[in-house]
């Protein structure tokens, strides 16, 4: 059920009253919805208290302004609720990886002189800072010990969830982080920031859109990364992607560093569950090389 001041302000947004909405499910923070205008049209409407949807609607529009990746239009941004273009579904064609590893390379050559972003946001219901910096020698390797890992790591210390082994292990990734990521100061990439299987659609015409982002500005290795962690996308997708633009030699060695911040965050929304497996990613980033 839509909130009434929720209603006025899309009333006022497209000109059009809501006459229809329909409860969906699978949102894991949000409630959501399918609204019907007046005059035919259908939104996407979701609802969750908090401040988040600012946020997510900034990432949304700097997708958006790359041109590369189709992201649903914002239409009505509140601290509370968030009204998207309602995206029709349809099908995977043949080669819908290809075409989605492309546009994902594309995407990527968006860049910015600045690591970082305008302003913090959030992956799941974790806070994600998002500083900016200036890029140059070091300096990613540097911001993403600071405000991806070792912010996570103090999360799950304030949750109690980092065990002894983990806070060891991290202490002596401190000082590794550099070596692994010495071949990594290219231009920061404008990334979608938690690129996994359930944050992404397939369109009316079979082509990707991207939804649910936690945008910054950084190694373009840290996307790919999320994107093989859970499951993976198929072989097609990475060397449509390599074809579009090269990547750095020796970045599959980066993976277990960068899918470390997400099981980190894993650890910190759904538990201990995840420790093993973030200890297993810390032992894999130290072993000698």
């Amino acid at each position: 059920m839509i909130r009434s001041a929720h209603a006025r302000a899309i009333a006022q947004a497209t000109g059009a009253q809501v006459v229809h909405s329909r409860a969906l499910s699978g949102g894991d923070i949000a409630q959501a919805s399918l609204l019907t205008l007046s005059d035919g049209r259908t939104l996407f409407y979701k609802t969750a208290p908090g401040v988040m949807f600012p946020a997510e609607a900034r990432g949304l529009q700097e997708l958006e302004g790359a041109r590369a990746v189709r992201v649903p239009a914002v239409v009505v941004v509140a601290d509370d609720f968030l009204v998207l273009e309602a995206i029709g579904t349809g099908s995977r064609g043949p080669g819908f990886f290809e075409g989605f590893g492309r546009r994902l390379a594309r995407l990527h050559r968006h860049s910015s002189p600045q690591i970082g972003f305008v302003g913090d946001n959030f992956i799941g219901a974790s806070p994600q800072p998002n500083p900016q910096a200036s890029a140059g020698p070091g300096a990613w390797a540097a911001w993403f010990w600071e405000h991806r890992l070792l912010f996570q790591l103090r999360l799950a210390e304030e949750k109690r969830r980092a065990r002894p082994a983990l806070v060891r292990g991290m202490a002596q990734l401190e000082a590794r982080v550099p070596t692994l990521l010495a071949h990594t100061d290219e231009p920061p990439s404008l990334l979608h920031g938690d690129l996994w299987g359930g944050n992404f659609l397939v369109d009316e015409g079979g082509q990707p859109v991207l939804i649910d982002p936690a945008v910054y500005y950084g190694h373009r290795e840290a996307e790919l990364a999320m994107t093989l962690l859970f499951g993976g996308f198929p072989p097609a997708f990475y060397t449509a992607y390599e074809r579009e633009w090269p990547l750095v030699p020796g970045w599959r060695e980066r993976l277990p560093l960068y899918q470390l911040y997400h099981v980190l965050n894993h650890l910190n929304l759904f538990g201990t569950s995840y420790d093993s497996h973030a200890q297993g990613l810390v032992d894999a980033c130290l072993a000698p090389r």
